[in-house]
């Protein structure tokens, strides 16, 4: 997803704004190419004009581009009315379900991250998969964070609260990347959480940025992880008809 208007971060069109040198959308494209997805959708909207150009010069460019990878890039134009609303169109125009879907702003993202997802999805015998943040764990790291989902006891949390805080212990943030499943919202969805630093640091704003730079740079709060996503829950699945 790459269509968003970006206004947060302060720099023209969100997915050519550069983490530690490489714009976004080039980050997230090398996370595609790293992993087992051989097909990428990309959708855009006419709020990021010059990242349709990029994107379309990468599909184009093949072996002359020095930045195209093994990914099977398709192009798609979306109304820019929203993420949900794009992501609607998107998918109506595109593949069929389940998709992974990813937001551009996640450029610590890798090629094993992206298959810890993808294998997740898989073991949890779901229709959707929702990948989520502890709220305390973008405080800790310095990140922001825009929208916390509270989820109760009958989703295996609970109504502990952070005494530092007072906010709820099981309060998770969006990590913009999902499997998601039909259209129509029918059938089940599985709620996997992690700490992450790779699903957890969305660029929205100029400290996030610098963040992200830090990780990268090994200058950060503490070492990027590699490998395998460490899983903290395997919440059951919600919606839809449930799960066997």
């Amino acid at each position: 997803m790459c269509g968003g208007r970006g206004t947060r971060l302060g720099e023209g069109e969100k997915p050519l704004a550069a983490v530690a040198g490489r714009s976004m959308v080039d980050r997230a494209l090398d996370a595609l190419a790293a992993s087992r997805v051989e097909t990428a959708y990309a959708a855009v909207s006419p709020h990021t004009p010059r990242t349709r150009e990029r994107l379309v010069a990468w599909r184009d460019g093949g072996a002359d581009d020095p930045d195209a990878g093994p990914v099977d890039l398709r192009v798609l134009d979306t109304p820019g009315d929203g993420y949900v609303a794009d992501l609607r169109a998107a998918l109506e125009a595109g593949p069929d379900a389940p998709t992974l879907t990813l937001a551009v702003d996640l450029p610590l993202l890798d090629g094993p991250a992206v298959d810890a997802v993808l294998d997740a999805h898989a073991t949890a015998g779901a229709d959707a998969l929702s990948v989520r943040v502890p709220a305390a764990r973008k405080r800790e790291l310095g990140a922001s964070a825009d929208a916390a989902t509270r989820y109760d006891e009958a989703d295996g949390g609970g109504e502990a609260s952070d005494e530092a805080t007072g906010e709820a212990a099981d309060d998770r943030v969006p990590a913009g990347i999902n499997v998601v499943g039909a259209l129509d919202g029918a059938g089940d969805e599985a709620v996997r959480t992690t700490r992450d630093a790779r699903l957890a640091v969305n660029v929205n704003r100029p400290g996030d940025r610098r963040l992200a730079e830090r990780l990268l740079d090994g200058d950060g709060p503490e070492p990027l992880p590699t490998g395998e996503v460490d899983w903290l829950d395997a919440t059951a699945a919600r919606g839809g008809g449930g799960r066997s």
